[in-house]
């Protein structure tokens, strides 16, 4: 391992290879938007001439619509009261797509970009992180949501939810109990916390999510996309309602967001990855 720290742009650089070595396009999507997607929890910065993207999902999914079939991007977006020593209000997020992969698919595939990016940056394949050393060349430890909650928390997510404890719960209670020398997986969520994600059609209420924690903390986030555009405009509803009553501001929905779910949205699977906390990570920092 090498005994100082790399820069940011090296683990940048190791990403792109890594995608591009993979078959994918680089894209550049707008950074400012005309309207973020209104999830309920993310409240987007504004500027001149609309919103700084909180993400650069809504534009990636149009350009799966028009066609594209593999797609990356690593940039910069921004999050209201976003601020501590794993957030900041602008960060660099990568994010990626591929269609006919479902969630699972990614798991094995995120498993080889850390791997990889380890080796590119640090010259290892091990980390010591978090006071555990862990190898990217041993395969994530993989949990559903609702074995955590119920062999820690007594309940189950759904009933967290209905509590209002479910952050409480997954912070204080779960969170700890997640092994620090290996990746680690947290899948199936409720479907009240499905965001974008599909819903699986043996049961409709666990949504096709996982996160990945790495060294007790949460690095990326992925879905089997939801497809379907009534169940889109329906969780549009949803969350516009969610803001309205928590008195956040109301974001309307894109309308070139709207023509690609008239193109259809193929079936895909996505992630976003925080690069900051990879980064924090790989070189045993204590914060972004």
């Amino acid at each position: 391992m090498k005994s100082n720290p790399t820069s940011l742009n090296d683990t940048i650089t190791a990403i792109k290879k890594f995608f591009v070595n993979k078959g994918f396009s680089e894209v550049k999507t707008p950074q400012v938007i005309t309207s973020p997607f209104p999830e309920p929890h993310i409240d987007a910065v504004e500027v001149d001439g609309g919103y700084f993207r909180t993400s650069p999902e809504l534009h990636m999914k149009i350009l799966l619509a028009e066609g594209q079939q593999k797609i990356f991007e690593v940039g910069p977006c921004r999050r209201k009261h976003e601020s501590g020593r794993i957030h900041r209000e602008e960060f660099t997020m990568l994010e990626w797509y591929e269609v006919g992969a479902d969630y699972n698919d990614l798991i094995g595939f995120t498993r080889e970009l850390l791997l990889y990016v380890c080796r590119e940056t640090i010259g290892s394949n091990k980390v010591m992180y978090n006071g555990s050393l862990f190898d990217f060349s041993d395969p994530p430890e993989i949990f559903t949501l609702n074995e955590l909650f119920s062999n820690f928390a007594n309940v189950s997510p759904e009933e967290a939810l209905a509590n209002f404890q479910f952050e409480e719960l997954l912070t204080d209670k779960i969170e700890p109990q997640l092994p620090l020398d290996k990746a680690v997986i947290v899948k199936d969520y409720p479907a009240e916390l499905a965001a974008f994600s599909k819903l699986k059609e043996n049961d409709k209420s666990i949504a096709e999510r996982w996160e990945l924690y790495l060294g007790g903390v949460e690095i990326a986030n992925t879905y089997t996309e939801l497809t379907d555009p009534e169940e889109h405009l329906s969780r549009f509803a949803k969350f516009a309602k969610q803001r309205q009553e928590a008195g956040t501001p109301e974001y309307l929905v894109d309308p070139l967001f709207l023509k690609a779910l008239e193109l259809g949205i193929p079936d895909s699977a996505g992630c976003a990855l925080g690069v900051d906390r990879l980064h924090m990570v790989l070189n045993s920092l204590d914060s972004i």
